[in-house]
């Protein structure tokens, strides 16, 4: 392995080596870190943690833990992957796993990059902008867990990490690898060990990944990793594997509240059968996995959907009478739970919508590698797990209106 990639999440695992794939990478995506060694064919291993929402020293102890484990495989470049959207507060946990990793590494300098510009994340004068609209303006304002109040990444960086926070401008960047560099080596001596790096076009990763050849860590989103793969390609690299559907019945899953997520929902809910998940349902015992389960067996040949996404309103409603803890572990255990009475009853393929419903859906499947097969939007990828299951893991504001029934036919393969 030459390249290991620590993720924070599921979805944005999937998301990262989807990108590593796309650029002709052997790819393989552990579900947590392995106590076995990586495949010998595997060039590039990203290892998903649940860490984004977790407290900041739980999140430290597990990313070193990978971090461990990486380097035991081989690994010449660590990548930290986080949301492209920066999800965060002020405690964490970027930050602090960050300084972690470049501790751990010796790292004189790590850039800060979450710019993703296909799906509409981009980085100009340290503020971060989504859809053209910036962060604190976006819908991520409104985040029940992790809610953006502020477009500028090296204010909010700041206040998790207790080193200076540096900056590149894009002007930099524009002027080639070499100059970011320059730049870099010079934030470095003023005592700026984490640099945030504009980037707005795809052409502005591709510099960033020359820039940044021979640093120990690369911190990002996934658009970050786009031009790491030229780095690793002139010793040549194996072909990543092919990927096979399956024909079995499909389930769509979705605990993401993001207003891309509201409006798929509604997109698929008007074709096929789908039923909404209330967190009071829940909590009350009103609903329970077994009769969620029971509903969508009965239609199963329509592939349905089972979703708590919702106005954020009525989310904030919810954590107010049960707890933001509470609600958000509930929401997680429910569907973590169908998913499992749903392949026992013989469910194939799932797409699953939100990190953290991702998460416990990996979690509770016990899945633990996955081969990353076509990609189905921006940042989401087919998956193939261990066995006779199809997955894709999509962060919720990722893919467009039509991307749930898009993603089941992705994963679907007629019967030889």
């Amino acid at each position: 392995m030459r390249l290991g990639c620590i993720a924070d999440d599921f979805t944005g695992a999937s998301d990262l080596a989807n990108t590593l794939a796309q650029g002709g990478m052997a790819v393989t995506l552990f579900v947590g870190t392995p106590d076995s060694p990586a495949a010998p064919e595997c060039e590039a291993g990203v290892v998903a943690l649940k860490s984004r929402s977790i407290p900041a020293a739980d999140a430290v102890k597990l990313s070193l833990a990978a971090l461990d484990w990486l380097r035991r495989q081989g690994c010449e470049q660590i990548v930290f992957k986080y949301c492209s959207t920066f999800d965060s507060t002020p405690a964490g946990n970027i930050g602090p796993v960050a300084e972690a990793l470049q501790d751990a590494l010796n790292a004189p300098v790590a850039i800060v990059c979450p710019a993703f510009p296909a799906a509409g994340r981009l980085l100009f004068q340290g503020h971060l902008f989504v859809n053209g609209r910036p962060l604190h303006e976006s819908g991520m304002e409104r985040h029940p867990l992790t809610p953006m109040t502020d477009p500028d990444i090296r204010r909010w960086l700041a206040q998790q990490t207790t080193r200076a926070v540096g900056h590149v401008p894009l002007a930099v960047v524009a002027r080639g690898a070499a100059a970011l560099r320059q730049a870099l080596a010079e934030q470095a001596v003023l005592g700026c060990r984490l640099v945030v790096v504009d980037a707005i076009a795809e052409a502005d990763l591709l510099t960033i990944g020359a820039a940044v050849a021979d640093h120990a860590l690369v911190t990002g989103g996934s658009g970050v990793a786009l031009g790491l793969p030229a780095n690793f390609r002139a010793a040549g690299h194996t072909a990543p594997q092919p990927f096979i559907g399956l024909s079995g019945p499909g389930l769509v899953l979705s605990g993401s509240c993001s207003a891309a997520s509201v409006r798929q929902i509604a997109v698929y809910a008007a074709q096929h059968p789908s039923r909404a998940i209330e967190p009071d349902a829940i909590l009350a015992g009103a609903i329970t996995p077994e009769s969620a389960w029971a509903w969508a067996a009965g239609c199963l040949a329509d592939s349905p959907a089972l979703y708590s996404t919702a106005d954020p309103g009525a989310v904030a409603a919810a954590q107010q009478r049960w707890g933001a803890g509470a609600v958000a572990a509930a929401i997680e255990t429910f569907f973590g739970a169908v998913a499992v009475l749903a392949v026992a009853g013989g469910v194939q393929r799932f797409v699953v919508g939100g990190g953290e419903t991702s998460g416990a859906v990996v979690s509770a499947l016990g899945l633990h590698s996955f081969v990353i097969g076509p990609e189905i939007a921006p940042g989401v990828p087919a998956l193939q797990a261990e066995g006779e299951l199809r997955l894709v893991l999509k962060s919720g504001n990722f893919g467009g209106q039509d991307f749930y029934r898009d993603a089941l036919s992705v994963l679907y393969a007629p019967l030889r």
